[in-house]
């Protein structure tokens, strides 16, 4: 059978953080308004597996799929922006190029040849590009790092190879630049871009699309200029305007007519795009009457983008709200018993999320004990619930030791600690660990069922009893310390199906506290926000106005 998808392949130059994956999810959604099925990959050149054990510092928040992969925080853009679900085949690495590669020499699948990087490495990423496509009409595949850089080498020449593969007219090159305004001279430069497409095209590829990031939109002469220089036409010289929303670039690309020129590039016949609910957003976004501050109690806060994914769920869950979300990050790590007051003072929401390892942990349990007592909205996420857990536990149920065994492997309260074991119900398989099991892959990970108790913060926001979400974690709520805290009050709102994992904690008589063992940001989209996230911004912009009388 002919294969009839299409492919996108989408570079950046220049410099890194210019937006590759802002722009390929952005492009995602402009093609699917236009009635195409789309899914979207990433590519990415480090050696590492996959980022799950990479320090978020250097490489942002691990985003994870249904199916349990642990992948690039782009991944999250793709399912934000489009409606594809994404899985194992949507972010490869080098090390797992490398590592397949390497296993099918072992194996003897070369029959002794030499192996090299072309064409076996190159060869394997193109089977990795076709494993994405699953029927779609388009692929769309973002090649990470910058061009010039020595790891991408091997992804570009096998996106070379691709197109000859497959024919001009089947796949086509994007290239994502930077057009900076120098203010002294008053005037846009393009160097820049000549010189970052004259590097893509000494590796064989020249770009047809041009994506110009830029603060202004670019003058037609301008175009022209860089055109003229790069080998491109005009109309394939495309302003990336930098924007105040996000969820605005797919209105921006489409008003410079980018949507046109690749489907006259792909030879595809499409209906015209239906873009009536991205102007809506953003129309919402931009025109809301009113505004919560929320606290983000972490340790990652002078990266934001460790906690991307939860930050546009709690946009998603202004928007719907009709509110702006002003987000202060604090340092979990400076806050003490005597400055938790001072520094959560302004906050209409408390919000915990995941993390790993000591530090800083006294600080948030210090921060769940505020909003507990105070009755301010508290959200905390997976190890968020945990240090709930542990404020309740010690302040509440009288079990002054009370801890982790992450933290602490000697308490004699760990009401939360390492799972040794839990059945999996995708593969119908008990998964065991213990101290000695590797890091990688091996938390509890991907999508998994929840059963919601009645009369509760989760049953109210979900409004049915059996959900799914995403997981990524090791250690859990202790089942034997369940009767004695839901005794001092606690409440156990969700459950795994057998009731031996708790998923979802409450608190009886406070406006609205929950946490969940899972990670709901994952699940969040801009038309269609998360309903823990829904609720929880609405009690904060309720709390807001009950302190304001």
């Amino acid at each position: 059978m002919e294969d009839k998808t299409k492919y996108i392949f989408v570079t950046g130059g220049v410099l890194s953080s210019l937006g590759k994956g802002l722009a390929s999810a952005a492009i995602g959604a402009l093609l699917e308004s236009r009635g195409l099925t789309v899914t979207l990959q990433k590519l990415d050149p480090y050696i590492n597996v996959d980022p799950g054990t990479m320090n978020p510092f250097q490489h942002g928040e691990v985003f994870v799929t249904d199916d349990g992969s642990e992948t690039d925080l782009d991944l999250g853009h793709y399912e934000r922006f489009t409606h594809a679900k994404l899985g194992q085949d949507n972010n490869f690495t080098t090390g797992q190029i490398y590592h397949s590669v390497i296993s099918k020499e072992r194996r003897g699948d070369y029959l002794g040849g030499t192996i090299q990087v072309i064409p076996h490495i190159t060869d394997e990423i193109k089977k990795s590009i076709r494993l994405a496509a699953n029927g779609v009409d388009i692929v769309i595949v973002e090649i990470g790092g910058t061009i010039g850089d020595i790891e991408s080498l091997p992804f570009l020449e096998a996106i070379r190879q691709f197109q000859a593969d497959v024919g001009k007219d089947n796949a086509l090159y994007i290239h994502l630049t930077l057009v900076p305004y120098i203010g002294t001279a008053g005037e846009v430069k393009t160097k820049p871009t000549q010189h970052s497409v004259k590097e893509l095209r000494s590796i064989g590829i020249q770009p047809d699309i041009l994506l110009c990031r830029t603060d202004r939109y670019l003058s037609k002469e301008i175009k022209s200029k860089i055109g003229l220089f790069c080998n491109v036409g005009i109309d394939a010289v495309v302003t990336a305007k930098d924007v105040d929303c996000i969820y605005e670039v797919p209105l921006v690309f489409h008003k410079e007519g980018l949507d046109n020129k690749i489907v006259e590039l792909l030879k595809i016949w499409t209906r015209s795009p239906r873009l009536e609910a991205w102007a809506e957003l953003v129309q919402r976004i931009q025109n809301a009457q009113e505004s919560v501050t929320i606290a983000i109690v972490g340790k990652y806060v002078d990266l934001t983008e460790s906690y991307k994914s939860l930050n546009e769920a709690l946009y998603h869950g202004g928007a719907v709200n009709d509110c702006n979300v002003n987000l202060v990050f604090v340092d979990s790590e400076k806050i003490e018993d005597g400055t938790c007051s001072d520094m959560l003072a302004e906050a209409d929401g408390v919000l915990v999320p995941g993390g790993f390892g000591t530090r800083g942990i006294e600080g948030k349990i210090c921060s769940a004990s505020y909003a507990r007592e105070n009755k301010i909205p508290y959200f905390g996420i997976c190890l968020g619930m945990q240090i709930a857990v542990i404020e309740f536990a010690r302040n509440v149920a009288g079990m002054a030791q009370a801890n982790s065994s992450e933290f602490n492997e000697l308490t004699s309260d760990p009401v939360i600690y390492l799972m040794l074991e839990w059945y999996d119900e995708r593969t119908g398989s008990t998964q065991r660990r213990d101290e000695s099991s590797d890091k990688g892959a091996t938390m509890r990970l991907g999508a998994y069922p929840c059963r919601l108790e009645k009369d509760t913060f989760a049953y109210k926001a979900y409004g049915e009893e059996n959900i799914s979400e995403r997981h990524r974690h090791r250690y859990e709520f202790n089942n034997d310390f369940k009767a004695q805290l839901v005794e001092a009050g606690l409440v156990v709102s969700g459950t795994s199906p057998t009731g031996d994992l708790v998923e979802i904690i409450e608190i009886k008589d406070h406006p609205w506290f929950l946490g969940c063992q899972f990670h709901p940001e994952f699940k969040s989209r801009p038309m269609d926000p998360h309903p823990l996230f829904r609720d929880f911004i609405k009690a904060a912009l309720e709390f807001k106005k009950g302190r304001v009388r």
